[in-house]
């Protein structure tokens, strides 16, 4: 599972106050510490309008102060995103582009010939939609972009995009049927996903997130974007891979647990 770090989100409150304050040691610490944790990449969001390149390159420049893992650059502009690629010391993840507006024009020339990686949203060019047609649709016009740009299917992380399952009864059975239908037909396509938005709106919501998780990795989910600090999460992923087969005599799950990732040693 590829392990994507949560915690440097303008859209969290705490992460707000400090970028807000330039609040430098919170950012090089939860870099730090997802990073301990085995993040395999450091999501850096800043959540500000303006100033967004500036804002983006103080908090990649701290992250790279502590530790050596790829960025994953996270704005809602894809020119925000492009600007900011020149900042990384190593080639990492695009979060995000999808069919809407100018995105996948923006980024995909960038990175056309480089190992950067590219998260893509299943969102219409207008709408966001719960039909998972309409998503299986809106996948295969990004792969046909993506051949035109010559980036392979190993370089894309598609999100099938899951609603609140408080609202949408059917939520992840439509996630997971899309999820299936991609890795059939495009086996080397990476599937990820955030998981908050599963549980929009009802209690207990660490408890439904991680139930997602679960059922989304059996459908074919091998990329998450999730704090590497929660030991149960991430207990969670070792234990499902070895139910799955993928990790085959527990040796990933065993090594993990040794060294202290999750579970409590007697």
């Amino acid at each position: 599972m590829i392990i994507i770090g949560e915690k440097i989100n303008g859209a969290i409150p705490s992460v707000a106050k400090a970028i807000a304050e330039k609040d430098e040691e919170c950012i090089r610490d939860l870099a730090k510490r997802q990073s301990e944790a085995g993040a395999d990449y450091i999501d850096v969001c800043s959540s500000v309008i303006e100033k967004d390149v500036e804002t983006l390159k103080w908090l990649i420049d701290l992250v790279q102060e502590v530790c050596d893992k790829p960025i994953c650059i996270d704005s809602p502009s894809a020119h925000s995103i492009v600007d900011a690629i020149p900042f990384c010391s190593k080639p990492g993840i695009i979060n995000s582009v999808s069919l809407e507006g100018d995105k996948i024009d923006t980024v995909f020339p960038v990175i056309a010939d480089t190992k950067w990686e590219c998260i893509a949203l299943l969102s219409g060019e207008k709408k966001i939609s719960e039909d998972v047609q309409d998503r299986i649709d809106s996948f295969e016009k990004i792969m046909e972009r993506a051949r035109e740009y010559k980036i392979a299917p190993s370089r894309l992380h598609i999100d099938p995009l899951v609603f609140s399952v408080g609202m949408n009864p059917e939520s992840f059975l439509g996630y997971a049927e899309v999820a299936r239908y991609i890795k059939k037909n495009y086996p080397d396509v990476h599937i990820t996903s955030g998981l908050s938005n599963i549980s929009f709106g009802i209690p207990s919501r660490k408890t439904m997130n991680q139930a997602f998780l679960i059922l989304a990795m059996q459908a074919g989910m091998d990329c998450a974007i999730i704090d590497p600090t929660n030991r149960d999460m991430v207990g969670s992923v070792f234990a499902t891979e070895a139910l799955l087969g993928i990790d085959e005599y527990c040796i990933e799950y065993i090594g993990a647990y040794n060294d202290g990732r999750f579970g409590v040693k007697k």
